[in-house]
């Protein structure tokens, strides 16, 4: 037994010799801190963005918005709080689209005059001729000032107004003026069974929405939609006749406008059913 101690005895002897003749390793240095988090990569997180609001052009008629008109004609003073100048809810948006769908219509549902702006150039291709009625809707989404300038249409309108000549102006609103692939226009009402209702002196306007144009596209804001065609009539002929006749008064000098040719429009034509669109705006829009 002692020589066996005296045997594991030279073995740790030998090993802690061998230890101490071994070099030490430097020692490793101590890991650094991980920096604390600041403020800045505390919202380093993806952060959902919020779409953006089309925008649309300048309106270069703002004269001639009922807004306008009401302060500067004392005969349309008495419409200044009418019912017709508010929004419908959203509710009775709903029900004229699901009516003017119901009827046939292709409707374009946006919330915004920027997003009518933008939907409008979408569904007109490149080429195709364009005209457009009086429309203080098309004004205030800035359409009209859109047209005055360069697009990739056929301006048939400024062909027109380049005619001096008032014989050869009306022949050419009567020909060209109706027969174009697009027609741009807006209407006095809308009901929520889905009917268009809308009015015009010389009927260049309800000529081309009716037929001679190939495709119509209708602006309409959510302050036109009525209950029923009843409500179209009296809409049309107590509240817009009268604020078209403030603007004609301030544009033309005469004494106020008339209703000549009324027009609804109870369904799309079944032989044609994509040719009148309608934008349906949640804002307010012209009168």
């Amino acid at each position: 037994m002692p020589s066996l101690f005296k045997q594991i005895k030279k073995i740790f002897k030998s090993e802690k010799s061998s230890k101490k003749a071994a070099p030490t390793p430097a020692p490793k240095p101590a890991p650094k801190p991980a920096p604390k988090p600041v403020v800045a990569a505390a919202v380093a997180a993806p952060v959902a963005k919020v779409a953006s609001t089309p925008s649309h052009p300048e309106n270069t008629h703002t004269n001639h918005t009922f807004a306008a008109l009401v302060k500067s004609d004392a005969q349309l003073a008495a419409l200044a709080d009418t019912k017709y100048t508010k929004a419908a809810p959203a509710s009775r948006v709903a029900a004229a689209k699901a009516g003017l769908e119901a009827n046939g219509f292709k409707v374009h549902h946006v919330k915004s005059r920027g997003e009518a702006f933008e939907t409008i150039k979408s569904l007109i291709p490149a080429g195709a001729s364009v005209n457009n009625a009086h429309s203080t809707s098309l004004e205030e989404i800035g359409f009209i000032t859109y047209l005055k300038g360069e697009t990739p249409w056929n301006n048939i309108h400024a062909k027109i107004l380049a005619e001096t000549d008032p014989a050869k102006q009306g022949e050419l609103r009567r020909t060209i003026g109706t027969t174009v692939d697009y027609y741009l226009t807006s209407m006095s009402a809308v009901t929520e069974d889905g009917k268009l209702a809308h009015a015009d002196l010389s009927g260049s306007k309800v000529g081309g929405v009716a037929f001679a144009a190939a495709n119509v596209i209708v602006l309409v804001g959510a302050n036109k939609i009525v209950k029923d065609e009843e409500e179209a009539w009296t809409r049309t002929n107590e509240f817009a006749l009268a604020a078209e006749s403030a603007r004609a008064r301030d544009a033309y000098g005469v004494p106020a406008s008339m209703i000549v040719h009324y027009e609804v429009i109870s369904r799309a034509n079944p032989m044609n059913p994509g040719r009148i669109q309608v934008v349906l705006v949640e804002d307010v829009l012209g009168f």
